[in-house]
């Protein structure tokens, strides 16, 4: 086989591939790992078994592989789109993230809850999603990722807050994402203030408003303008200096 033959079976087999994990990614939006057998995986994607475990070697090779594709664009998104203003981009991520949840709850709880038992694997992705939100707040906060642990911590009980809320919403349909993507912004800005109580290089930063998506979602009480908005959201770019 020459070189041309050896690329064009690697792209056959990269699609092969990724057909599987395309599959796979339906079939666990909302079935859990132990619910599906690699029969019935098989037959849901029209393949003999041991295609499927040629690829991906074992049952939770192939799970793993789907968590990982799926988590894929979340941590993009988060890393993504530094050109928009900086509450827009942290409400596209916490969004994004809620977005996720919704339509992956089979994967988004097996991420948040550990897999499995206990699955170093599983704990891996989870780390590595929660290590690229951390530095996405802190690039929006602060201008930079690489923040001291203090503030890392907060922003880590702030997510760890965030994870538990979601799930949690997940069975409360009646709320809209969009309330509660404004009710982890303002949890987030009461976290901005305190990390600046404690550590002096990591200043709260400027206010800006709230997208009109998520004051157009919060109540009004007696005729009044959503209190959300009256607070602003957090990353507001520097207003210029005086001349």
């Amino acid at each position: 086989m020459n070189i041309s033959q050896q690329r064009g079976a690697t792209e056959r087999s990269q699609v092969r591939r990724g057909e599987l994990i395309a599959t796979g990614r339906k079939l666990f939006a909302d079935t859990s790992y132990d619910a599906l057998s690699m029969d019935d995986i098989a037959k849901h994607a029209g393949v003999a078994k041991g295609l499927i475990y040629y690829y991906f070697k074992s049952k939770r090779g192939y799970y793993l592989a789907i968590i990982e594709d799926s988590v894929a664009d979340l941590v993009s998104r988060a890393a993504g789109e530094t050109e928009l203003p900086r509450a827009e981009r942290v409400y596209r991520t916490i969004d994004g993230y809620l977005r996720y949840a919704q339509h992956h709850q089979a994967a988004f709880r097996t991420i948040v809850t550990g897999g499995v038992g206990f699955d170093t694997q599983v704990q891996s992705i989870r780390d590595a999603v929660r290590d690229e939100l951390i530095a996405t707040i802190a690039e929006g906060a602060y201008g930079r990722r690489d923040i001291p642990m203090l503030a890392r911590l907060a922003l880590l009980g702030w997510l760890s807050s965030v994870e538990g809320i979601t799930l949690d919403w997940l069975g409360h349909p009646e709320l809209t994402r969009e309330t509660v993507c404004a009710l982890l912004m303002r949890m987030l800005r009461g976290t901005l203030h305190t990390i600046a109580d404690f550590e002096p290089g990591c200043p709260e930063p400027p206010t800006e408003p709230l997208p009109a998506a998520l004051t157009e979602s919060l109540p009004v009480t007696d005729g009044a303008e959503p209190e959300a908005a009256a607070d602003g959201a957090p990353f507001a770019e520097p207003a210029p200096a005086e001349a």
